[in-house]
């Protein structure tokens, strides 16, 4: 089913893909070659484009397509790599999308700076749409990104992390930056209120979704899949869905004996499989799972008021993919 679904997605998106591969190369333009060079490192190491697709797709089921949608969306682009080259730096990542992480080829201030550029960058395609409110959710969506990872930081390695802290973190660090794209297209659309609620609130559950299915894959997926090793989330003290879940379904016993190979100081593959086990066994990725597909179907209920388009179509396919992708 997945590859059915990303093999019609990528069919349909293929010309907007192209240009959007186009418009972020001519738009990365520092003064430094180095800048360039460390931003073009991960940039263009086989993202999915995911929300420059959302903020396409939503200002053109809204009716807008005069071609700046496409630079538009780029913004997002540049704010998600930003994000991932600071979180790599504070994660202390080896790997990412499959190569060498940006910090691990050159010092964490050149990375960090990178990260600041590409934060300006995003803002300056902000400001040239001339609406303030997008500047306003722009800037909103680099707060709560800020604060959710502070957030994580500071509940890394806590063992009796809520169910409710974590969906507080996935929401700053994942779904604002889904939502604002989703929402952006409709604001550069000049959609109305009711139709940029409905997309507000359709990227807020297509973003929550997309975080518990990436944090499953590191429990389900290969390292080829992952493009980076199996058990990161386990190796840098951060509770997910899925253990959470089981922590709080295992007795005392059980739940000691995981929380050993949890905070093990060694990360040993064997022990990483013998929890695997058991939060299969506690129904920790069975939950994750289902309420993953319960954010989806709460999202595409958004879309329901919108006029049949190609763009209502795909909208609807990126938020099935969202759930059941390998990697």
């Amino acid at each position: 089913m997945t590859l059915d679904l990303k093999t019609r997605i990528i069919q349909q998106v293929a010309p907007d893909l192209e240009q959007v591969e186009k418009s972020l190369e001519e738009n990365l333009d520092p003064n430094l070659d180095l800048v360039k060079e460390i931003a073009s490192h991960l940039l263009f190491s086989g993202g999915k484009r995911l929300r420059p697709l959302l903020a396409i797709h939503s200002a053109r089921m809204c009716g807008y397509a005069n071609g700046f949608e496409v630079l538009f969306s780029t913004l997002f682009e540049y704010l998600h790599a930003a994000t991932l080259l600071h979180d790599d730096v504070v994660d202390g990542a080896d790997m990412r999308r499959g190569r060498k992480a940006a910090q691990k080829q050159w010092s964490a201030p050149k990375v960090v700076l990178t990260g600041d550029f590409l934060l300006a960058k995003a803002l300056d395609i902000a400001a040239q749409t001339q609406e303030p409110r997008l500047i306003s959710v722009i800037a909103a969506i680099t707060r709560d990104m800020s604060q959710g990872e502070i957030d994580q930081l500071e509940k890394k390695g806590k063992a009796d992390l809520t169910p409710e802290e974590y969906f507080e973190i996935i929401r700053r660090k994942t779904a604002v930056l889904i939502q604002g794209a989703c929402q952006g297209g409709a604001i550069i659309a000049g959609a109305g209120s009711k139709k940029e609620e409905a997309l507000k609130t359709f990227g807020f559950h297509l973003g929550m979704a997309f975080q518990m299915a990436d944090d499953l894959l590191d429990y389900t997926a290969t390292a080829q899949e992952l493009g980076k090793n199996p058990g990161a989330d386990m190796r840098e003290g951060k509770l997910t869905l899925p253990l959470i879940h089981s922590l709080a379904h295992a007795d005392p016993l059980e739940r000691e004996k995981m929380l050993e190979l949890v905070f093990h100081p060694e990360f040993d593959p064997d022990k990483f499989e013998v929890l695997k086990q058991k939060i299969i066994a506690l129904k920790g990725i069975e939950y994750t799972q289902s309420l993953a597909r319960e954010h989806i179907e709460n999202a595409k209920k958004q879309l329901r008021p919108f006029e049949a388009s190609e763009s209502k179509s795909l909208l609807g396919l990126i938020a099935d993919y969202a759930v059941e992708r390998k990697g």
